[in-house]
This record gives structure tokens, C-alpha cells and sequence, in this order.
């Protein structure tokens, strides 16, 4: 593996305002947006730019403007670089991973944004009695006994101390109490429409699996680290089972990062606003070399990695 891994971030990073100071420097950022906006007909860059902050964080909003605007980065850094070294592999979070996916060559920009806005209709859609707390202080496994009395399950193992349940809100309660008792600092409910990543999510599949089956696939040009397995993939037709999976499986960051860093990595670069999964890096990782892509003065930062 070469040393560099490309991440890209899922939902949650989006802020208003994203990618547009790299839009305004780098002409094919600009052009990703414009394309982007035109496949799904909504205009990605008033609402990635000018909110409000309550529109875009609409799931079947979100998730179109999020993954655009992380390409922008990625096109902005090629731009800046002249050519970018290829990467040992590409890891997206949750929503990220269809990133990852344009990014490795596997899917055409235009497809990728209609997936993932009909992915964020369908889970927008979904039962709302069902939401996540993020747990503080516990690993995957404690939480896992800890809540095993309770219908909530282990939506994202993020990083060590730092994880996401997801299920009924009926059961918060029941597992809050568990989990403090187990140990937890903190249990923090989020602001999601339902319990992502969970079996609740399983009833939004099969129109999921419709629309990847759909969508143009290419060769992958860079291997992709899975969430849903953290395991190394080279073939594009991976993907779409993976993909549909992934909706109501937990995400194994820790495992897919550990992989990564196993094969060799040594630097990770995020593109997308924010810098979420290279905080996560550091918390999964012994001293990674890491960067991210977000605004002008990110990139000049991250061009000795990159290239």
C-alpha cells in the first residue's frame, strides 16, 4: 500500500458555506457542483453555500450537498497539485463511502449524487420513533454488553471511547442508566430523524438495492476499505451488496482505519469540510500523519502530503 489514504467524511460535517472559497479558486471544483446540481436538479450550490443551516441539514438534502462538496476539495487539491500521488486506499464514513467510491473511480459523480439523495429520502422517510445517542468513555464491546437488555444496538464504532448507538427512542432511558452504570462519561442524544445503521433501517433496503443496481459502476482505480466488514476491496461489483448492507449495519471505522494503518498507511488526508475523521485518526491511531482539505489555506497545507 502506498502511504497516503484519502477519508471522507459523512454526515454531520456539513456546514454552510462548504467548498465555496475552493469553488471560487479551482475551476473543476466549480464544475463538480455545477454537475452535481444539474443530475438531481436541485441547485447544490445555494443550498451548500447560502443554507440555511436547517435546509441542509434535511438528510435527503444533506447528503447530495455533503458528498459534492467533498469531491470539490479532492478536484481542488488535483488542480492545486498538478497531479496528486495515488492513494494506498480510500475510506469513506457512512454517506462518505459513496464519496470514497467517486473519488476510487467507481462511480460517475452525476450517479453517485442521485444515490445518495434517494438515500437520504428513504432514510428521511423512515420510522421516526428510532433515533442514536453518541456514548463517551466505553469501547464497542462494554456498550455491546451493556445495552443487551435493551433494543438499541452499535451503529458507529468510531474510535476508542467514542461511540454511536442506535435504535427505539423508547429504550433511551433503559440504556442511558445501563450504560452509566457500565461506566460511560457521557451519553448524548443526537439530532437524527431516525436509528440509522441499525435493523430499523433494514425496511429501506430493497428500494436501495433498486437504486444501486441502477447506477453506472466502473473499475475501481483505488482499493476501498468497507465499513460494513473493514476489509480491503479491489472490484467495484463488491459495492453494491455492501452498500445496501451498510444502511442497517454498524460502521466499523476503528476496524477500517486499523486496516489501513496494518497495510502500511502512514498519512490521512480528509476533503470535506471539517475534520472529524482525522480527529478520529489520531484517537484510533499511534501518531498518524494527518491533513485535511477544506478551505485554501488547508490545502496549501496538505499538498506535501498529497503529492
Amino acid at each position: 500500500m502506498a502511504t497516503v489514504v484519502w477519508l471522507f467524511p459523512g454526515q454531520g460535517s456539513q456546514t454552510v458555506g462548504m467548498s465555496r472559497d475552493l469553488a471560487g479558486r479551482y475551476p473543476n471544483a466549480m464544475r463538480a457542483f455545477d454537475e452535481a446540481s444539474s443530475a438531481i436538479g436541485i441547485d447544490l450550490k445555494k443550498l451548500a453555500w447560502d443554507g440555511p443551516q436547517s435546509d441542509l441539514d434535511q438528510t435527503a438534502n444533506t447528503q447530495p450537498a455533503l458528498l459534492v462538496a467533498s469531491i470539490a476539495t479532492l478536484r481542488a487539491a488535483e488542480d492545486a497539485a498538478g497531479s496528486l500521488a495515488a492513494p494506498g486506499a480510500v475510506l469513506g464514513h457512512s454517506l462518505g463511502e459513496f464519496t470514497a467510491l467517486v473519488a476510487a473511480g467507481a462511480l460517475p459523480l452525476a450517479d453517485a449524487v442521485r444515490l445518495v439523495r434517494k438515500r437520504g429520502e428513504l432514510m428521511q422517510a423512515a420510522d421516526p420513533s428510532g433515533g442514536m445517542l453518541a456514548v463517551i468513555g466505553l469501547d464497542a464491546d462494554a456498550i455491546t454488553r451493556a445495552i443487551a437488555d435493551t433494543r438499541m444496538v452499535v451503529a458507529n464504532d468510531n474510535a476508542p471511547g467514542q461511540v454511536v448507538i442506535s435504535g427505539p427512542r423508547d429504550d433511551f432511558d433503559r440504556a442511558t442508566d445501563a450504560l452509566k452504570q457500565a461506566g460511560a462519561k457521557r451519553v448524548i442524544p443526537l439530532r437524527t430523524s431516525a436509528a440509522f445503521h441499525s435493523p430499523a433501517m433494514r425496511a429501506v433496503a430493497p428500494d436501495l438495492a433498486e437504486a444501486l443496481a441502477r447506477a453506472k459502476w466502473d473499475a475501481l482505480r483505488y482499493p476501498v476499505i468497507a465499513n460494513v466488514d473493514g476489509e480491503r476491496h479491489e472490484q467495484a461489483a463488491d459495492f453494491p451488496k455492501l452498500l445496501e448492507k451498510q444502511v442497517w449495519s454498524p460502521v466499523q471505522w476503528v476496524a477500517s482505519m486499523r486496516r489501513a494503518e496494518g497495510e502500511g498507511a502512514a498519512a490521512y488526508v480528509e476533503f470535506g469540510p471539517g475534520n472529524v475523521l482525522t480527529g478520529l485518526a489520531k484517537r484510533i491511531l499511534s501518531e498518524p500523519r494527518v491533513a485535511n482539505v477544506s478551505d485554501e489555506t488547508t490545502l496549501k497545507e496538505a499538498l506535501p502530503v498529497l503529492r
